[in-house]
């Protein structure tokens, strides 16, 4: 009896060892979102943004800041779902409908679940347009991120 419970203890700590290895293999930081300087890489597509990624739990969190650190805006985003997060001076203006392409339209960040583009409004705002790049199976989204 003894001994089953020994291996039994073994094989899910073993199991959660390797859980523990995946969820670390990602290299994103699970937190500072919604901070002006996160503890996290710039990922910006463009030198006008500054664009930070973060992971937690299987979902990917994507925060767009100005060349100043003010927070414009951010997404959770995991097969192939995006949800607009009220974090931000511009939450507001984050939408997952299709941007217009206005000529002063920037792509700040993109990867293989999707692609952020910026455009200025006359407001002095700032319209965050995601767009889902995932078509396949929502399970290959979330593991085959850039």
């Amino acid at each position: 009896m003894i001994r089953k419970s020994a291996v039994a203890l073994i094989s899910s700590a073993l199991l959660v060892a390797g859980l523990a290895t995946n969820a670390m293999a990602t290299n994103a930081p699970s937190s500072g979102l919604g901070r002006s300087w996160p503890n996290a890489t710039d990922v910006s597509a463009n030198p006008h943004w500054h664009v930070y990624v973060f992971e937690k739990d299987g979902i990917r969190y994507i925060q767009v800041n100005d060349l100043n650190g003010g927070v414009h805006g951010a997404i959770a985003t995991a097969g192939g779902q995006v949800l607009v997060l009220p974090v931000g001076s511009d939450s507001q203006n984050v939408t997952t409908a299709p941007s217009t392409t206005a000529s002063t339209t920037q792509t700040v960040y993109s990867d293989s679940q999707v692609t952020i583009s910026a455009t200025p409004l006359s407001t002095g705002a700032t319209q965050l347009s995601v767009q889902s790049t995932c078509t396949g199976d929502p399970l290959e989204c979330n593991t085959h991120v850039n």
